[in-house]
């Protein structure tokens, strides 16, 4: 394993993160220029300027450690590497683009292919998560930094997390088996966050999207307590062929009633 010091990495790229959702926001209120990607999916010009902000920084940061970014890879090519960074610079570009409030930046650092360092920046609410070990995960909030402990807020509702409106089969019997009282639709990564902060309860996606879509928030919920798992509850890894997501369930505590 490689020696990192990840607490330094992890407070080093703070102020970064901050530029970039600066940045991110600046170009949202001028209105952003779209490309289309060979896989049909927009790009904006914000997507852009986050990545370079971020691969920059990190790069001078650990040089030596690959980046796998979504807005640079080529998902043909082989990851060789067992540690290495995962980065979506805006995570719910659709949501961007349209001037909503829930995209977020992301960038996990993967080693020997597992979360140890996540940083997850909603600009358009201020928020700013990060962690980098157990029991070692923070929000910023209007300045102020609080621990992650995945304590849960609301004592009366099992809350659910949807990605859209037209949830799975799959996903509903989970949370029927998890008692879910009540569900919210949630885009972005900001999804992890929230239940790390104790804000909701769990989240169940079938496989879709890609790695960068969750390694941060992975990391973050990881290091509040909470756990990711795959649909029958066993750890996984990262650096899969593709990069593709395998279905997951995302909760706060085993028992979400307490």
């Amino acid at each position: 394993m490689i020696n990192l010091n990840l607490k330094k990495i992890t407070e080093d790229l703070i102020d970064p993160f901050l530029e970039a959702g600066r940045i991110a926001k600046k170009i949202s209120e001028k209105g952003v220029k779209i490309t289309i990607k060979a896989d049909k999916s927009p790009v904006t010009d914000g997507d852009l300027a986050v990545d370079k902000i971020l691969r920059e920084k990190i790069k001078n940061l650990t040089h030596d450690i690959p980046i796998i970014s979504e807005e640079t890879v080529d998902i043909n090519i082989k990851n060789e590497s067992n540690t290495f960074w995962l980065i979506d610079p805006i995570d719910g570009t659709k949501d961007y683009i349209k001037k909503k409030e829930e995209y977020t930046i992301n960038a996990a650092l993967i080693v020997d292919f597992k979360p140890s360092l996540g940083i997850i920046y909603a600009p358009a609410k201020n928020r700013l998560f990060y962690s980098f070990g157990e029991n070692l995960a923070f929000e910023i909030n209007n300045g102020k930094t609080v621990k992650l402990n995945c304590e849960k807020k609301n004592k009366n509702e099992i809350i659910g997390l949807e990605n859209s409106g037209k949830t799975p089969k799959e996903v509903w019997n989970i949370y029927r088996e998890n008692q879910v009282s009540k569900t919210f639709k949630m885009s972005s990564s900001l999804k992890f966050c929230i239940i790390a902060a104790g804000e909701a309860d769990i989240y169940a996606a079938i496989g879709r999207a890609f790695e960068w879509d969750i390694a941060a928030g992975h990391a973050i919920l990881l290091h509040s307590g909470g756990s990711i798992t795959s649909f029958d509850e066993k750890e996984f890894f990262y650096g899969k062929v593709n990069y593709k997501n395998l279905p997951i369930i995302a909760k706060r505590s085993q028992k979400l009633n307490k």
